[in-house]
């Protein structure tokens, strides 16, 4: 399992957590416990 970006939408904290895509798995923000967080996908250097 890799480590991914994630970012809370609901207080703005960027964190780093386990991450698979085959793995359905629940995450909460450790900074507020938000479970409104969001893998942040790095973005292409093709344009």
């Amino acid at each position: 399992m890799e480590e991914a970006p994630f970012k809370c939408l609901h207080c703005g904290h960027d964190f780093t957590m386990p991450y698979d895509k085959k793995v359905m798995v629940e995450r909460a923000c450790p900074k507020c416990n938000s479970n409104s967080v969001r893998r942040i996908k790095k973005k292409s250097a093709n344009k």
